[in-house]
Parts: structure tokens; sequence; C-alpha cells
């Protein structure tokens, strides 16, 4: 198998991208709002897989997130990460108080990452589980 050379420049832009979501994921944990909402670019948007868009904008995501972020079992496991230039997709598991109850749902998250800043994020969200 033929070794793939990345240019210097490539490689900081991986790191670059990687660094944004790590930080972003670490604030998700710490349920800091503030923190996790300055990795996403002011009018960075998200979207679900097929499903169309969530939110746009800082005002619309942070609507869509206070609550959550004021659930004090929110948690973000990270099972895999890949970055591929400017895209980095985590492969999580989230706990977090639904109606139901505290379950834990399987979460595929592709970010796309410019200017140091989250510009989009594309969620494929599975099925809820109850906690055992």
């Amino acid at each position: 198998m033929a070794e793939i050379e990345i240019p210097s420049s490539g490689l900081a832009r991986l790191i670059k991208a990687e660094s944004v979501v790590q930080r972003q994921l670490e604030a998700y944990n710490a349920r800091d709002l503030e923190a996790w909402l300055a990795t996403y670019k002011e009018d960075a948007e998200q979207y679900l897989l097929h499903g169309g868009l969530l939110a746009s904008g800082h005002a619309e995501v942070r609507k869509r997130m206070v609550e959550r972020f004021n659930d004090p079992v929110l948690h973000a496991e990270l099972v895999s990460r890949t970055v591929m230039d400017s895209i980095v997709v985590d492969h999580e598991f989230v706990t977090r108080t639904f109606p139901e109850g505290q379950e834990t749902i399987e979460m595929i998250c592709l970010y796309e990452v410019n200017a140091g800043r989250i510009t989009k994020a594309t969620f494929a969200i599975g099925q809820a589980r109850p906690q055992q």
C-alpha cells in the first residue's frame, strides 16, 4: 500500500478542525453553553440528516440547546472520530433526560470546520435506549 503524503498545511488544517470539535465536545460535557456556542460560527447551521434544518445562527442554536444544557445528566461519550481535511465525524453515545426518563441515544455527528469554527453540523440520531 502506498503512503499518502499530507502537506504540512493540510496537517495543520486536520489538527485545527479536530481541536475545534474536541473543544465543542468538552464544552458540551461541561454543559457550558457559552463555550460550546463559541466553537460555532455566528451563522452556523445545524441539520438533521435527511430531515432538514434544525437551527441557523447563534440565536436559534442557543434556543434549541439552552434547556438541554440545564440537564444534569447530559453527557456525550465519544466512540470514534474520523477527520478528513475540514470535516470531522464523531460517533457518540449521548445520555440525557427525555420525557420518558434518562436515556442514551447513538449519534453520528458530522462537523464542517472553517476558519477555526464549526460552520455546519449534521446529525444522524439513533433510537433512544433507557438506562439500565
